[in-house]
């Protein structure tokens, strides 16, 4: 017998909860370190990512201020949904989440890096499939190794916990940011 809570979904509800990967509109901004070299990319807010509460100064969406205005499936059930598009080299800097972060590569090799008990960069090289998963409060980052062709861009998904995750870079991060002039 079920005890569940059930009900029929219309199609036109429903493909208000469809998002087609060549429809998708992304933001290659709104992220402090947005224009600084080496963090070039695209970001691609899916489902969820609404502004978090207190946004402003170090602390903004995962996806930036013009991504996460942007939801392609905007609801707000607990988690969180997009996709990265760089080229090999490219990914944020390192930066701290206030809920859990998952990375699941789709296309090339991204190597996830995060800061050890001691505070030293650690890192695990991750493939199409592979799932890489970081809770609140650890210091991470990810970036496109995919050997080959330097312009050639491959796709990292990542999940996160949360209907307005906050995230910030940190100290030393924000640090090479006023060093560049960003």
């Amino acid at each position: 017998m079920e005890t569940l809570p059930r009900s029929g979904l219309a199609r036109a509800d429903m493909m208000k909860r469809v998002a087609f990967f060549k429809d998708l509109k992304g933001s290659d901004g709104g992220l402090p370190d947005s224009k600084m070299k080496g963090c070039i990319r695209k970001l691609y807010n899916v489902i969820g990512f609404q502004p978090p509460k207190g946004e402003g100064g170090a602390v903004a969406s995962p996806v930036g201020r013009d991504a996460a205005r942007m939801a392609a499936i905007p609801v707000s059930e607990g988690f969180n949904l997009g996709y990265c598009r760089a080229k090999p080299g490219n990914g944020p800097m390192m930066h701290n989440h206030d809920t859990n972060e998952t990375f699941i590569p789709m296309t090339g090799k991204w190597r996830c890096s995060w800061e050890n008990e001691k505070g030293e960069v650690e890192y695990v090289d991750a493939g199409p499939f592979d799932v890489v998963s970081f809770p609140a409060g650890c210091a991470r980052r990810f970036e496109n190794i995919t050997p080959g062709d330097p312009e050639a861009e491959s796709i990292l998904m990542f999940v996160i916990g949360g209907n307005g995750p906050k995230a910030e870079l940190t100290d030393q991060a924000m640090s090479e940011l006023a060093e560049a002039g960003l």
